[in-house]
């Protein structure tokens, strides 16, 4: 799950209320948000008003995009899926409140490093079966179903279950979807692509890791957002190390995507993860000018949100699911890392 990082305020674009700042501190607040106006005129809920809702809901609600797919829209969210007495639960469960960053780095020891291999391994193997079910008509929540399922039964806990209210186990972010779509009722259409983020809660340490799958037949615009986001991830891997400039990652990546003429969505972030789901660092995806280095024997993920179109973030009613605001397609990937003395080692790859 991609933390949220905290904006520069101005005119056209910013966070409004509780969570406003004057300030250039990337991090303030994790995962849940109040988003402030629209782009412009339009920045704003979609049912913060009747002339809102008349101008943007339903004009737009049966828009087709590119002439071929309809504009994403919400559907039903089942019940809560229960979880058994015996999972261990991470202590934000039921709170309601995310409970944000934690300051300072995590450098594991030893059975820590074991510990985090153990949770990065089933969350791959989790992502991956989760990948299998993707296929026209079968619903986002059947396959939140089928990841709960599946962590439970490997005696682990689902990580985005109630963090901050969160009412699923599993992100399920489809077409425009930036990040943590809430699995509900919409069948998957071919052509459809969708990141699922997996995080599971293993001995008490958290492994964090999403894809990108096609849903069908997919068609070369989309394969190919899809194919250099999992090339830009790949390529910062590459570069970590001890003593590497966390702002190495955000070139990387942003060159590659200035490359093919791609955005690169910057309100969410990389962040430090372990026995706390988010912590320092705070990982950008775009060029900056951040301090800090690397550290041996710590954990973070890095996780690119790259768009065909704008790159500028739209959230639902819902408080959670983030959308482009022009439509236009938008695909992750996540790993969490362990920093060695020889690089970096995937933990969430099966």
């Amino acid at each position: 799950m991609a933390g949220v990082k905290s904006l520069q305020p101005r005119l056209i674009s910013s966070f409004l209320g509780n969570n406003s700042i004057r300030s250039t501190q990337p991090l303030i607040h994790l995962f849940r948000f109040d988003l402030g106006r629209r782009h412009v005129s339009m920045q704003l809920s979609r049912t913060f008003s009747g002339l809102t809702n008349l101008l943007f809901n339903r004009r737009n609600e049966d828009e087709v995009i590119d002439g071929k797919r309809k504009r994403l829209r919400p559907g039903n969210v089942s019940p809560r899926r229960p979880v058994p007495d015996h999972i261990t639960k991470p202590p934000y469960v039921d709170s309601f409140k995310a409970p944000g960053i934690s300051s300072g780095l995590e450098v594991h020891d030893k059975k820590g490093i074991e510990c985090m291999r153990a949770s990065g391994r089933l969350a791959a193997k989790v992502r991956e079966y989760a990948g299998t079910l993707v296929k026209p008509g079968v619903t986002t929540d059947e396959i939140d179903e089928a990841v709960h399922n599946m962590i439970i039964e490997n005696g682990a806990y689902p990580s985005p279950l109630g963090y901050g209210g969160f009412p699923k186990s599993v992100c399920t972010s489809v077409n425009e979807c930036i990040c943590h779509g809430i699995p509900d009722s919409r069948p998957l259409e071919d052509g459809d692509i969708i990141n699922i983020d997996v995080t599971v809660y293993l001995n008490g340490y958290h492994g964090d890791t999403s894809a990108t799958f096609f849903c069908g037949n997919v068609d070369e615009k989309a394969k190919n957002l899809v194919e250099v986001t999992k090339e830009s991830l790949d390529k910062a891997i590459s570069i970590c190390g001890p003593g590497v400039e966390y702002k190495k990652i955000g070139k990387i990546i942003h060159d590659l995507a200035d490359k093919h003429r791609y955005g690169v969505v910057r309100q969410f972030v990389g962040h430090g993860v372990g026995s706390v789901f988010h912590a320092d660092p705070v990982v950008l995806h775009f060029r900056n000018n951040e301090a800090g280095r690397m550290v041996l024997n710590q954990t973070f993920t890095i996780e690119p949100m790259l768009t065909i179109g704008s790159r500028n973030p739209v959230m639902w009613d819902d408080n959670w699911t983030v959308v482009t605001e022009d439509a236009s397609l938008s695909a992750q990937f996540e790993h969490t890392i362990l920093i060695t003395k020889d690089g970096a080692e995937i933990l969430t790859n099966c």
